[in-house]
């Protein structure tokens, strides 16, 4: 150590330590160390078993060993790639070591005769049993090493940062660590008693798990300590959402009443009754918005299950009580579709809707802006484009998200920061993705949740059969028959040029062999790339019946209703998530006639495309497929990565640990309750500082 160590490992830099110089910190920092504390933070992501030596002849493929024996050959090889290959014997078998990256040094060391000591991955190779760049030593007199007495930790890492750097990092720590300076921020008492291991014993562990430690249960991040630790994450995490529900909720909103004649009127003008369902959601709602702090709710819904109504209402508070309204969406067409509804619905109640996207005309982008500016325009439907600094609210009251897990963070704090001077905007969120109760009570745990559980009446299920592409013939013909018999479909492909390196369909190909194939049908292609005036026309002429067959990529995914479209072939189907899947399907099923969904499978199906295509033949329900989809993919897949990039979890696991949340739930509690001194620090171990990346 340079420096007599202050009480607390979290307030000491990193340069304090032996060997840290600014070049090593400035590494560190990349990785998110720059304190002590962070050191013992940065876990192990596995572990090596270095305790015991396998002899060679017992080495079993894709298995971490420790062998030792002499060097009975090493040359330069040319294939593909140059490499250096040593062949090592140890009386009970041979095995070859592989380096691709070598120095003439380390060919020189590696020669015929010298005894060597390896760890590494043994996988199956051209010459058999192989280890690719193993960890090494050289055994140099005739006294044996002496082998390791704990499992090995493997540290996440970066260039530059090697795993003797990081793990000399953590022992100097490790030898400094003392319940003075790592105290335990969850009391002891309140745990459950498998988890009241001190929080330095903790660490100690887990940086140094003994051999005879299960091997097993750390892989697998199951063992009590490991749990120990993804609780605490947790609970800080509850924590940073709370405070952050907390702050904005001290910031004062406009309280916007229920505008009861012009609600009236509102749904006077309506083709259908609203559910029970939104009818209950919308009650929710009107309830936050009468409050003199901002609403924070998120509003989830099955596909077609009538959120933008829903929407609707919200924003005839605000316009009733002269403020403006933002509707944000995450593509041009699904803001184009929200256009379409709010001009129909609210321009004949007199009120202006607006319009900005990042593609307009300079000269009706000015015009819009100097309308939303001057409040001329009541309701702003737009893309990310409403985020931009140019745009300038005249008073905004109410911001509506749309499938806001497309959005990052950032985006949405840029949005609340256009309220009016002095006031914060109510928002609400809404997603036709079911987000699993488990993340729903962590991701958004600074949200209250309403759920549209009830699809409108008329609506028909639709029928999901998977098909191999060798019935491809099959599949078209069917296309045929419903596109003739009165009938529209989507054909649906993942591409939209031709790729050598993914093996899907590209789209503009699949129109043109369709053309070729089905030359009786009005066939048109719609994908991200087109102009949004070529994609609006083209929608348009769809949902007209111009067009018969809608070659489509993932762009029709939301927001996109036409009536009259009863087949779907999606081509392709293991390439895409589980929640996107059923997206697409709820394209189909809007109208009277009975609907159907083809999954058009490629020829070499993985087992967790296998599953994914069962789940959506056996499940309607979108929140029982986001389970599925959940258990299938994880977290961070099933969330988006924009939202979880913001939520990097360093030991927790949502869904492993879920079994967790009830408990963490009231731990934080308790603790902004009982032990509010206990907070800031809590937060500051585990979130890298970054709580205003949280959902507000």
């Amino acid at each position: 150590m340079k420096d007599t160590l202050a009480p607390s490992l979290a307030k000491i830099d990193v340069t304090a330590l032996k060997g840290v110089g600014s070049q090593l910190a400035a590494k560190l920092a990349k990785i998110n160390i720059h304190t002590l504390q962070d050191i013992l933070f940065h876990l192990p992501l596995r572990y090596m078993d270095r305790t015991r030596i396998t002899p060679i002849g017992s080495v079993q493929p894709n298995s971490d060993v420790v062998i030792e024996g002499e060097i009975r050959g090493s040359d330069i090889v040319f294939g593909r790639r140059r490499s250096l290959m040593c062949r090592v014997q140890d009386g009970t078998g041979v095995i070859t070591l592989r380096f691709f990256h070598f120095s003439g040094a380390q060919k020189n060391n590696l020669t015929q005769g010298a005894r060597i000591r390896c760890y590494g991955e043994a996988r199956r190779g051209s010459s058999g049993l192989e280890l690719y760049h193993p960890e090494y030593q050289l055994v140099e007199t005739a006294q044996a090493l002496p082998l390791e007495q704990r499992l090995t930790p493997v540290y996440p890492a970066l260039e530059g940062l090697t795993q003797q750097r990081l793990r000399s990092l953590s022992e100097q720590v490790l030898g400094l660590l003392h319940s003075d300076n790592m105290p335990d921020l969850l009391p002891p008492p309140w745990l459950n008693q498998v988890y009241r291991t001190s929080l330095v014993d903790v660490l100690n562990f887990l940086h140094h798990p003994p051999a005879e430690a299960s091997f097993t249960q750390l892989l697998d991040g199951v063992h009590p300590y490991q749990q120990r630790l993804a609780l605490e994450e947790l609970v800080a995490h509850q924590m940073s959402m709370l405070r952050a529900r907390e702050q904005l909720q001290s910031m004062l909103a406009p309280v916007l009443p229920e505008p009861t004649l012009l609600r009236q009127k509102f749904e006077q003008r309506l083709s259908f009754q609203l559910t029970a369902a939104q009818q209950r959601v919308a009650s929710d709602i009107a309830a936050d918005l009468n409050k003199p702090y901002p609403m924070l709710r998120l509003v989830q819904g099955d596909v077609g299950s009538g959120k933008t109504v829903v929407a609707a209402l919200a924003a005839l508070h605000a316009v009733a009580q002269g403020r403006q309204v933002a509707v944000m969406a995450p593509t041009e067409i699904l803001a184009q579709q929200h256009r379409n509804s709010f001009t129909a619905w609210l321009e004949p109640l007199g009120i202006q809707v607006g319009w900005l996207t990042g593609r307009q005309s300079q000269t009706l982008r000015r015009q819009q802006l100097a309308d939303i500016a001057s409040g001329e325009s009541q309701v702003v439907i737009g893309t990310h484009a409403l985020f931009q600094a140019e745009v300038e609210f005249a008073d905004l009251g109410l911001a509506i998200i749309d499938e806001q897990h497309r959005f990052g963070v950032h985006q949405r704090l840029a949005l609340k920061e256009k309220s009016a001077a002095g006031y914060c905007a109510h928002q609400l969120i809404m997603t036709a993705t079911p987000i699993p109760r488990t993340l729903a009570m962590s991701a958004y745990a600074d949200l209250d949740c309403s759920v549209i559980d009830e699809l409108p009446p008329g609506r028909t299920p639709v029928t999901t059969v998977a098909i191999s592409q060798d019935r491809r013939v099959e599949v078209i013909e069917r296309v045929r028959s419903a596109c003739l018999e009165g009938r529209q479909a989507y054909w649906v492909c993942t591409l939209i040029e031709e790729s050598e390196v993914l093996q899907a369909s590209a789209a503009e190909e699949i129109e043109q062999s369709l053309q070729l194939l089905l030359p009786e049908l009005k066939i048109s292609l719609i994908h991200g790339r087109m102009k949004p005036a070529e994609k609006e026309a083209t929608m348009q002429a769809f949902k007209a019946g111009d067009i018969q067959l809608l070659v489509a990529t993932t762009v029709i995914e939301v927001g996109v209703d036409v009536a009259n479209a009863s087949l779907m072939i999606i081509e392709n189907p293991e390439r895409l998530g589980l929640a996107q899947l059923h997206q697409l399907r709820g394209r189909v099923g809007r109208g009277q006639a009975q609907s159907h969904c083809v999954l058009l499978y490629g020829t070499q199906l993985s087992d967790n495309g296998r599953q994914r295509l069962q789940a959506m033949r056996e499940h309607a329900d979108g929140f029982a497929i986001a389970e599925i989809d959940l258990k299938l993919r994880g977290p961070g897949e099933v969330l988006g990565s924009r939202q979880t990039g913001d939520i990097r979890f360093r030991i927790a696991d949502l869904q492993r640990d879920s079994d967790l949340l009830p408990e963490v739930k009231l731990l934080a509690q308790r603790l902004m309750a009982e032990q509010p001194e206990a907070v800031r620090p809590l937060i500051d171990r585990w979130l890298f500082n970054v709580e205003s990346y949280v959902t507000v």
